[in-house]
């Protein structure tokens, strides 16, 4: 059976932690890979007032087995209260990177 891909968007205060839980999401082997892009600028509604703030965005790639420790792992490690974790089906990509990324993850997580 196909393992099917997700990318992971989620969200970090800094570049210094977005690393370091990147890091550990890949050594635990619940993601393949996490891409970091500084400078996003978030606007949101948080205990009742507009908030805005610099973050880093993750994007993550990993599998649908691999999502539910993945997800925990972020949990555990990320300093919000309430972290963005939004799991998106990748519908296509190129067959070599797909099994790539399939491979790199641990379905028994």
């Amino acid at each position: 059976m196909k393992s099917e891909v997700m990318v992971v968007l989620c969200t970090f205060p800094d570049v210094e932690k977005a690393r370091q839980i990147g890091a550990v999401l890949v050594e635990r082997q619940v993601a393949a890979c996490i891409n970091l892009l500084s400078g996003v600028m978030s606007i949101y509604r948080w205990e009742g007032k507009i908030e805005e703030a610099g973050e880093v965005i993750g994007v993550i790639k990993t599998t649908a087995e691999a999502y539910p420790a993945l997800e925990a792992s972020i949990l555990e490690l990320h300093p919000y209260d309430t972290p963005e974790v939004l799991a998106l089906p990748v519908g296509q990509g190129a067959e070599k990177y797909l099994a790539w990324v399939a491979g790199q993850v641990l379905a028994d997580n």
